[in-house]
């Protein structure tokens, strides 16, 4: 008898009470597909490849550091060189189902080649699907917007050139000296 009274005249009080508090705040919810919340600044995504600002070349040299510092095992590269002597990969694939999004990949890079987005939609439906290439990784070109990234180096190292425009072999020695150090 008590409990009936205590339903009838206390609880259902307060829930009523509760539900009007709710219907005039503003909804917390999002209209996903259309409307994308903002991630944490610290968040790991989808891997990309950054290009040089000033041609569009990608930056990577295919050193190996990166799929070395790999805990996961999930990069395999392939490295090539230009006529002029430059390296570049080949082949560069990431399996987005063995990678665990840990960034040691970013942090080995010494040219500031790979780095781990915003982006967390990349489902697919087949497993054959989460193999990326170096053509699904790189940077479209040219730019829509600006690179998030900031670089440390923004601006590219071209000895081929050097070696080119110097006319004397003491001018190449010193100049091999200078980007030696």
């Amino acid at each position: 008898m008590f409990r009936a009274l205590y339903e009838v005249f206390i609880a259902i009080p307060i829930g009523m009470f509760t539900v009007l508090k709710q219907m005039f705040r503003k909804p917390v919810t999002v209209n996903y597909p259309f409307e994308k919340p903002p991630m944490m600044p610290r968040y790991r995504g989808l891997h990309f490849l950054e290009r040089y600002d000033e041609d569009g070349s990608e930056r990577c040299v295919c050193c190996g550091l990166c799929a070395a510092a790999c805990p996961a095992d999930a990069i395999y590269m392939e490295p090539a060189e230009t006529e002029h002597g430059e390296r570049y990969s080949k082949v560069y694939e990431i399996n987005e189902l063995r990678c665990i999004f840990c960034g040691f990949c970013e942090e080995a890079c010494p040219e500031e080649a790979i780095f781990l987005g915003k982006e967390y939609e990349f489902a697919a439906d087949h497993r054959d699907k989460f193999i990326y290439t170096k053509e699904d990784l790189l940077v479209k070109w040219p730019r829509e917007k600006p690179s998030p990234v900031k670089f440390l180096r923004a601006k590219r190292r071209v000895v081929w050139q050097d070696h080119q425009q110097a006319g004397s072999e003491e001018e190449i020695a010193e100049r091999a000296k200078t980007y030696k150090s």
